[in-house]
């Protein structure tokens, strides 16, 4: 697999991210364990994680396996700032997932990068992005936390998630960034007109999540929802209902199209897409079983034509 430099620095990643938040819910640690040895075995390198993650069974589970075979290959990379919320003791006895609220003060970050370098089992982070934008921390003091926590040697290079453009653009003026996570596909365009110029201007390097935007760039909700699809799960149908509109299946069926011309996937041809645009370092995709993740892997190799790539350009440009 081709690995990218990300923004000016010298810190190198697979083009293809390996995301584990399906981890310790819909994925078992055996599977799990698939997913890591194929990812790895194919090239890729960044692997990205959360304590948010599975309400932290899957950075538990990452630890474990990094210990079996060897982190020396892999980009490790941590989001920190998300704390779990107190229960609600009316909600009755039935556990529920947490609920994550926003906190990137230094006590929480700094207690948080300690608590993944134990349970990852190493001595330092690759890549340690703040995990959203804070209103009640001071700029200054994230920006200090992780200038500390770069220069002590716990984390090698510092990024973002969760950032509009203006908060990247405000936070890497303070801050060495080097790079910073975005939902992005061609349903979701819209870092283009503001995120990407300005992480292109700082030097930073963009990763890009959500590519297949929930699975609808799949074509697989064309005739109708799936029983084993995340439509068809309660906590994320209304999410996928929303995505189904009209612009959704012009796109779908462009992507589609294009795919049969090329004789490929439309998830192929959708990740292709996103991976070779401007400013983009990597893409991240996750999967529920090593079935999904080989059909990802698979498809990774495809190298869009120009002109098919320009297409889908112009029929996903949103005219309002």
């Amino acid at each position: 697999m081709e690995q990218r430099t990300v923004g000016r620095s010298g810190l190198r990643v697979s083009r293809l991210g390996l995301a584990t938040h399906t981890w310790g819910r819909e994925t078992d640690a055996d599977d799990a364990a698939a997913q890591l040895l194929a990812f790895a075995e194919a090239g890729g390198t960044l692997v990205d994680a959360s304590p948010a993650y599975g309400d932290g069974a899957a950075q538990r589970i990452l630890g474990d396996l990094v210990r079996e075979i060897g982190r020396e290959e892999l980009v490790l990379s941590v989001h920190s700032g998300r704390t779990p919320m107190r229960s609600d003791p009316a909600a009755g006895p039935a556990p529920a997932p947490l609920r994550w609220a926003v906190d990137a003060s230094r006590r929480t970050m700094m207690r948080q990068l300690d608590e993944s370098l134990t349970m990852l089992g190493t001595d330092h982070l690759d890549l340690w992005n703040v995990a959203a934008w804070d209103p009640h921390t001071p700029l200054e003091e994230i920006a200090g936390t992780l200038e500390y926590a770069v220069r002590t040697g716990r984390v090698r290079y510092a990024g973002a998630s969760g950032y509009d453009g203006w908060q990247l653009a405000t936070l890497a003026a303070a801050a060495p960034m080097t790079a910073a996570y975005t939902p992005y596909s061609l349903l979701a365009r819209g870092p283009e007109h503001e995120f990407v110029p300005a992480a292109q201007h700082h030097g930073i390097g963009v990763i890009a999540t959500a590519p297949l935007f929930g699975g609808i760039l799949t074509g697989k909700y064309r005739d109708g929802v799936p029983a084993d699809s995340r439509g068809a799960d309660e906590a994320t149908a209304a999410e996928i209902t929303a995505g189904l509109d009209d612009r959704a299946v012009r796109v779908v069926d462009a992507v589609v199209t294009a795919a049969d011309g090329l004789g490929t996937s439309p998830l192929a041809v959708a990740m292709a897409w996103v991976r070779d645009q401007p400013g983009i370092a990597s893409l991240l995709v996750g999967a529920r079983d090593i079935g999904q993740l080989t059909g990802v892997l698979n498809a990774e190799t495809l190298e869009l034509p120009r002109a098919i790539a320009a297409a889908l350009g112009d029929v996903s440009a949103r005219t309002e």
